[in-house]
């Protein structure tokens, strides 16, 4: 079965200046019985991330972006998969063993499924994300013997068909970074795809202490309603718009958000393709669950 994973699945890593965090995901990725290739692409980094990698971890393929291209780094890293599946990790998130193999298989037994998200555990106790426990509450029915039916996924922890991530397209580089799974989670959804919740499938995450938390709030503000306004109804794209806006903390961000939002108003509107009326109703029944106080409550 490692054999056989080894030549089904291809991990892919994005980084940018967490040499240290990297060299620990790497080294528990590298020690996974799947034996799995992985493939590493850095974002740009300005410290020693790329030398630590070619030192450290030469059995490793290295992208070098030359730039910080945000999420779309992925993309780099995916068209160098030649398995039909692709796990992705962040530099501070690793797969645990044996995962892969039974995400392989998972995929080789329903040909409907597109992309497998598993369960994430944070730190050295390995605390329940809450992100997982809320997916485990989802309202769209289960695969049986899989997990719960979801409208996205996480991108850290997720396992996909590599030729369906290529096909929609990969992430969409101008979002950078933050939230943007959502859009390509629609476009699998429209094109017939399931997302399903594996929570036998499992992945470790200790959270880097690296970031920049007002910016990357601002931008997923910014990168939900662009979502929005690519491939909701009009009516529906304002209405979560407007909700996107009350997840600001002050009216100064929120004024930002707007302007950020607006300053991409052309291109949003050439890639507007309007999801089918079966993808709407799915999301729409996923954002009434999760607007209900007491489904809410009992998700977390």
């Amino acid at each position: 079965m490692d054999q056989h994973c080894s030549d089904l699945v291809t991990i892919v890593v994005l980084t940018r200046n967490r040499r240290l965090e990297l060299h620990r995901s790497l080294t528990r990725l590298s020690a996974l019985p799947e034996h799995p290739k992985i493939i590493v692409v850095d974002n740009g980094s300005t410290d020693e991330t790329v030398e630590c990698v070619q030192r450290d971890f030469p059995h490793i393929e290295l992208i070098q972006a030359g730039a910080n291209l945000g999420a779309a780094g992925r993309n780099l890293g995916v068209e160098r998969v030649r398995t039909p599946y692709v796990a992705f990790s962040d530099d501070d998130t690793w797969w645990a063993p044996g995962a892969l193999s039974k995400a392989a298989t998972i995929l080789d037994r329903h040909p409907n499924i597109t992309v497998l998200v598993a369960r994430i555990m944070v730190g050295v106790d390995e605390r329940a994300d809450p992100a997982s426990m809320a997916m485990s509450q989802s309202p769209l029915g289960h695969v049986p013997g899989v997990g719960p039916l979801l409208v996205g996924f996480m991108a850290g922890a997720s396992v996909m068909r590599s030729s369906a991530f290529r096909q929609a397209g990969g992430y969409w580089r101008d979002f950078f970074i933050g939230g943007e799974e959502a859009l390509l989670a629609m476009d699998i959804l429209d094109a017939g795809g399931q997302i399903v919740y594996a929570p036998m499938l499992q992945v470790h995450h200790w959270p880097s202490s690296l970031r920049d938390s007002p910016l990357r709030g601002r931008l997923v503000a910014r990168n939900a309603i662009w979502t929005a306004w690519m491939r909701l109804p009009w009516r529906l794209a304002c209405q979560r718009s407007l909700l996107s806006l009350k997840t600001m903390p002050a009216t100064a961000g929120r004024w930002r958000t707007v302007v950020d939002a607006l300053s991409g108003t052309g291109r949003v509107i050439r890639h507007r393709r309007v999801v089918s009326h079966e993808t709407c109703e799915l999301l729409q029944r996923v954002w009434r669950h999760e607007a209900n106080p007491a489904m809410s409550a009992r998700a977390h």
